[in-house]
């Protein structure tokens, strides 16, 4: 199951941890994700949501 959010699309980021001596490691950078209940297609489904999506509301009905 991949961490994404199923409403946005809203992935895993790479990039590179930065120290204050300029030091660069690779680290990645993870979405807030929630899983909630809403109602898809009329039916009750869990599903993977980014915590963005459920505060503006683009999630339908969530249960």
């Amino acid at each position: 199951m991949a961490r994404v959010c199923e409403i946005c699309e809203k992935g895993k980021v790479h990039g590179n941890q930065v120290s204050h001596s300029n030091r660069h490691s690779k680290r990645t950078w993870l979405p807030n994700l929630r899983r909630v209940r809403a109602i898809v297609d009329g039916t009750p489904k869990r599903i993977n949501v980014c915590t963005r999506c459920l505060r503006s509301g683009k999630v339908e009905r969530a249960i």
